[in-house]
């Protein structure tokens, strides 16, 4: 079902029960996976694979080259999922050669009005980005993370499964599993987002565990790495485990 404004490139690859909206461009190696409904005036370069049952309401710019003055035309690509929603004015640009070539969208997100996912970033499934929400280049999103309204986040930092950023938070430091991060005077970690976690099925038990381990990094006079310390001396649960690893791996420092 093409709109008969549409472009669509003789070199792109649409799948079955695909329908395109009056004034979409489909450019070049894009690839669109079954079941997907593009409203109008979206744009998609390539190279870009998607999967099923996205939706990409007016204005999306998908593909688009990205924004890196050491970017010279070279091939790189942007790889979506399925079962996203792509909201009006959203933009997703590739990945740079520098960055590993590659941007990479998961499953089941909610991408919301204006929002800008740079190249490089790798955003996991069931991700949350309200209005305008911004991600620099090579950003990580962990499954199940929240990123506010206005929000921007720097440069190879990361947002740990199910941490929830408030709107108009700036992110330069990686942002805890589990944690409720806000802008008030300086970007602060407030504890745990034991609502969000109770919405995605956590025991009370596994809260437990988390909430402990975070009076630990969060409350105590231990530094980081005395933290961590202390918190693996007790009987560590996978959910812990989870957020030791995040620690141990980041390059940035960790907001507290």
């Amino acid at each position: 079902m093409i709109h008969p404004t549409a472009i669509v490139s003789s070199g792109a690859s649409i799948g079955e029960r695909v329908s395109i909206g009056p004034y979409c461009c489909i450019g070049d190696n894009v690839t669109i996976g079954d079941d997907c409904r593009l409203d109008s005036h979206v744009v998609i370069e390539g190279p870009t694979t998607i999967g099923t049952s996205n939706r990409f309401f007016p204005f999306c710019v998908i593909g688009a080259q990205p924004q890196d003055l050491k970017f010279h035309g070279e091939e790189t690509f942007l790889t979506i999922g399925a079962h996203n929603t792509f909201r009006e004015y959203v933009n997703v640009h590739r990945g740079t050669k520098g960055g590993g070539g590659s941007t990479r969208v998961g499953d089941h997100n909610f991408i919301m009005v204006g929002t800008h996912i740079g190249h490089d970033c790798i955003v996991g499934s069931y991700i949350i980005m309200a209005n305008d929400a911004t991600l620099a280049g090579h950003v990580t999103i962990e499954d199940h993370a929240t990123i506010g309204a206005y929000s921007g986040v720097h440069q190879f930092c990361r947002v740990g499964k199910y941490g929830y950023v408030g709107g108009y938070t700036v992110i330069t430091k990686d942002v805890l599993p589990y944690s409720k991060t806000v802008s008030d005077r300086n970007t602060q970690a407030y504890g745990v987002n034991t609502i969000g976690l109770e919405r995605k099925g956590f025991t009370e038990d596994q809260i437990r565990n988390i909430k402990s381990a975070f009076r630990l990094l969060l409350q105590s006079k231990l530094n980081t790495s005395q933290a961590v310390e202390a918190i693996r001396q007790l009987a560590t649960a996978p959910e812990v485990e989870v957020l030791l690893t995040f620690i141990e791996t980041s390059t940035r420092g960790v907001t507290k």
